[in-house]
This record gives C-alpha cells, sequence and structure tokens, in this order.
C-alpha cells in the first residue's frame, strides 16, 4: 500500500480522472460520483443581463476531505472549466468558510463536510440549451484521488426555479465570508523589507477573545496562516503572518494579496494592496 499522498496522486491512471458524464433536464444534474465522494451541478436560467447563478456542491464521503483555493501544503484546489466554444465565462467562484486540517505533518485547508460552492456564470451571445462544463476536484483520506467530472443540464429558459433550487443557492451565498464593515476589517497591513512576514493590524467583532485564524494568499498556489507576536488592544489585533518560500524572483511590491480572517463565527474577506 503506497503511504505517501503525493506518490499517490502521480500513480492515479488518467482513466481514473474522467468519472462520468451528468445530464439533466433540469436546473440540477445528475450526482456523479467518485470512490471519495459525489459532486452535481446546480442552475438558474439566465436573467436579462446574461447572468447564470449556479453551484457546484460537492459531498465527500465519511472520513474524506476536499480542498479550499489555496489548499495548503498539499492538495488540489477546485477547478470549474465551461466547455470551450459555449459562449459561457466563469466570473467568480465562492468558497464557504474553510477549516485547517493537519494530515499527519502536512497542513492543509479545505472542508472535511458537504460544501456547496456558489458560481457566477455570464454568457458572451446567445444563450446555449445547455450549461457544460468541466469540474475537477480533490478528495484526500489515506491518498489524494483527483475526481473529474464533465457535468451538463438543460438551462430552464422561460421556467421558475423551484423552492428547492433557490434555497440550495442562497444558503450556498449565506456561508461566504462577508465583506469589511467597521467592527471586522484590517486597519493596516506592511510586509517587511525581506518579504519575510507580513504585519496586520486588524478590527474584530470580539474584543481580547481566542485570536483569529488567518489565511494570506499570496501568488498562486500559495498560503500563509502561521501567526507570531500576536497581541491585542481593545477590539484591535495585532499579528505577524509568517511568509514561506515565495517563487524565485517574485517581488511582492505592487501585488495584491487576498485575507480571509476567521473570528469565532463571522469570517471577513478582502484584498492587500502590497506597497
Amino acid at each position: 500500500m503506497i503511504g505517501i499522498r503525493t506518490l499517490a496522486r502521480l500513480s492515479i491512471p488518467f482513466a481514473a480522472l474522467l468519472c462520468g458524464v451528468a445530464m439533466a433536464h433540469a436546473a440540477t444534474s445528475d450526482w456523479v460520483d467518485n470512490q471519495g465522494g459525489r459532486m452535481r451541478l446546480v442552475a438558474l436560467a439566465p436573467d436579462a443581463q446574461g447572468h447564470i447563478r449556479a453551484a457546484l456542491q460537492i459531498e465527500p464521503e465519511p472520513g474524506w476531505i476536499t480542498y479550499w483555493r489555496e489548499p495548503g501544503q498539499g492538495g488540489i484546489p477546485p477547478q470549474v472549466t465551461p466547455a470551450p466554444g459555449s459562449g459561457v465565462t466563469l466570473e467568480k467562484t465562492g468558497y464557504p468558510i474553510p477549516k485547517p486540517i493537519s494530515v499527519g505533518p502536512i497542513q492543509e485547508i479545505g472542508y472535511d463536510a458537504p460544501v456547496t460552492l456558489p458560481l457566477d456564470f455570464r454568457l458572451m451571445g446567445k444563450p446555449p440549451e445547455k450549461l457544460e462544463l468541466s469540474a475537477f476536484i480533490g478528495l484526500c483520506k489515506d491518498i489524494c484521488i483527483p475526481f473529474q467530472a464533465e457535468l451538463s443540464l438543460t438551462l430552464p429558459v422561460g421556467e421558475q426555479p423551484t423552492s428547492h433550487e433557490l434555497a440550495l443557492l442562497d444558503a450556498a451565498k449565506a456561508l461566504l465570508p462577508e465583506a469589511p464593515s467597521a467592527d471586522f476589517a484590517v486597519q493596516s497591513h506592511t510586509i517587511s523589507a525581506d518579504a519575510k512576514s507580513l504585519s496586520l493590524r486588524l478590527t474584530l467583532p470580539k474584543a481580547a477573545g481566542t485570536a483569529p485564524a488567518i489565511y494570506v494568499t499570496g501568488p498562486s498556489g500559495y498560503v500563509f496562516f502561521q501567526q507570531a507576536n500576536a497581541t491585542w488592544e481593545g477590539a484591535t489585533f495585532s499579528t505577524d503572518i509568517e511568509i514561506g518560500k515565495l517563487p524565485k524572483n517574485y517581488d511582492p511590491k505592487g501585488k495584491s494579496w487576498g485575507i480571509l480572517v476567521v473570528d469565532g463565527d463571522r469570517a471577513m474577506e478582502t484584498t492587500l494592496a502590497l506597497e
């Protein structure tokens, strides 16, 4: 039995990635199954502005996990790709609040329970009869299994969505991190001259509580969450995020990084302009 996760990924033949096609003449596709879980697509009819509100439902099997947009030291981030030539573009993928997951010495970020990723699509021309896309995720337990499914459903043009579909999409949206507000925001941020640490000063909803979880996403494929020198001053929390290895010759000056702060049952997400 192969116990090394990275080696297990490499050993999986390409044919194992293709796990079937889900088609349905409704706003919800059939589930596509995999050893580690299943997924399906939900979508509403395009609105007058050509916007398609949709979601990818992922249900890992018990004991399995799937990943956030930056998975940490291992794992596979979700990828959703509209069919080429379909006239549909993916404008945004939403990610509910993730959790840190330790697998032996590996620190990862993701979900160990069912999760729904809101998807915002935009039509570039005449609405197609079907919304077709490829979804690619990672499902991991003792090994990681890449899971790819070709999902397709008929867009219910002219039909009213059912209350079940609307409730599903509304519930997924409600679990997304909030935007900065007066009681939950980044007051200031400074990256060190050697780019080894990022100093943060935050306004948090709870004064002098448990230190929040903080995830800073740098260049694609990089996430930083190790804290040092944490201090409280009323509702102001200050900490340094340790910046690990960056790409060779990468200069963070002028770049925008993302930040997700989780404080109790609230989470806030924004971007940091580095100077």
